[in-house]
């Protein structure tokens, strides 16, 4: 008997075997593979290695997330993509690979998307095709459905490291400098308004992350995102809000414009918002030009500059200002733009990091202070290269303000 049929026909005998009239504990659950696997007496003479292996993937088929899981649960894992129910991709080591294997029916597969949305009270299905969830790991998900899927569902689940990363890491893996980083220290310290921008994957929730471990324990923080997953550390006043779609029970949409507005109302400290992709750009600007100062948040762009031009975009989405004014808000709210990237040997840096100066002639201006520079490549085909200053910073006034220029 082939390993796949001997595995469907073990777990259809445990499913019998089941009480589905009350809540199985997971010890109950493993229990009932154990009896089954011992009454299979073509399993007599099978290798230790073999039924433990079946005992897992037996365990993970009733009650995590099927072949998933022994990726969701690897650390060297940072992303997985599901294109249908047979053709599965992982990022690790960073590095992107097919998987031998696939769910053994497009069933299967929906059962696991309904119980990843479950645990975080969302709902999918035809209606609403497209959801974020994430998994108790802390890992992003984001599933598209049927109609709007044409090849089967789509899933991409983004996992987060374990453990943080920390500045040290970063520093270890060049991804920054140590004058840049001492800089960044300073001015999360002295409550300068961060904005961190960059393309998908470059790294910008694992920055965010990391200069939020600046922030003094005694500051009451808000977080607000689509999907929970930042992952601040050491900060006892912490108010983690989330948006919530609307369903088909009578639950309306809350959205991120929603909760910064009522963020207001929490007497914040500092406001993070995980991202900024809409209309929600003018309320957290009105945020930083009334007194939240510190607050952060990540944009998607492909340059320092091109971060300013999608928050216009971003703000006329939500209500029509001129331009100049909107400018205006922008320089007078954010003080710091941090460009990371992903380089082609997979590296992540920080590319820029850049001072607002405020806005001249209807244009904002910018004063680089890093920039990166690429110096070639290793052996190993690694990009060498160092992020080199370009100027000083000019508007000193929060330094001051806070004893630390």
């Amino acid at each position: 008997m082939e390993y796949k049929e001997l595995k469907r026909e073990l777990r259809t005998k445990v499913q019998e075997r089941m009480d589905y009239g009350k809540d199985l504990s997971d010890q109950e659950v493993e229990e009932t593979i154990d009896e089954v696997l011992l009454g299979q007496k073509n399993l007599v003479t099978c290798p230790v290695e073999i039924r433990r292996k079946l005992k897992k993937e037996l365990f993970d088929s009733l009650r995590r997330l099927d072949i998933l899981q022994i990726f969701v649960e690897d650390s060297s894992v940072t992303e997985i993509m599901i294109n249908g129910k047979d053709h599965i991709f992982v990022e690790q080591d960073g590095r992107l690979r097919k998987l031998d294997t696939g769910f053994e029916s497009i069933e299967k597969l929906q059962d696991v998307i309904q119980q990843i949305v479950a645990g975080c009270n969302r709902v999918v299905n035809e209606a609403s095709p497209i959801v974020d969830a994430r998994l108790p790991n802390g890992s992003r998900v984001n599933i598209v459905m049927n109609p709007v899927a044409l090849n089967g569902p789509i899933v991409t689940i983004r996992r987060f490291p374990d453990k943080p990363i920390t500045m040290e890491k970063l520093l270890q893996s060049d991804s920054i400098s140590l004058e840049a980083a001492k800089l960044l220290e300073k001015l999360v310290k002295a409550k300068y308004n961060i904005f961190i921008s960059g393309g998908t994957g470059s790294g910008k929730t694992t920055f965010l992350n990391v200069l939020s471990r600046y922030i003094p324990t005694d500051e009451r923080v808000i977080t607000i995102e689509d999907s929970a997953e930042l992952q601040l550390q050491g900060l006892s006043n912490l108010v983690r809000l989330e948006t919530r779609n609307s369903n088909v029970e009578g639950c309306n949409e809350i959205t991120i414009r929603e909760l910064i507005r009522s963020s207001l109302r929490m007497r914040p400290d500092r406001i993070i918002v995980g991202e900024v992709r809409g209309a929600e750009a003018i309320d957290m600007l009105q945020c930083l030009n009334t007194g939240h100062d510190g607050s952060m948040s990540t944009g998607h762009a492909n340059s320092a500059r091109d971060m300013l031009g999608r928050l216009e975009n971003m703000v006329l989405m939500g209500v029509e200002l001129p331009l100049a004014a909107i400018r205006q808000q922008i320089a007078s709210g954010v003080d710091i733009i941090v460009h990371l990237g992903r380089l082609r040997d997979k590296s992540r840096r920080v590319l820029e990091i850049v001072e607002i100066m405020g806005c001249e002639n209807n244009e904002i201006k910018l004063n680089p202070l890093f920039s990166f520079e690429e110096l070639g490549e290793d052996s190993a085909g690694n990009i060498v290269g160092r992020l080199q200053r370009k100027g000083v910073l000019l508007r000193e006034n929060k330094l001051k303000a806070a004893g630390l220029s």
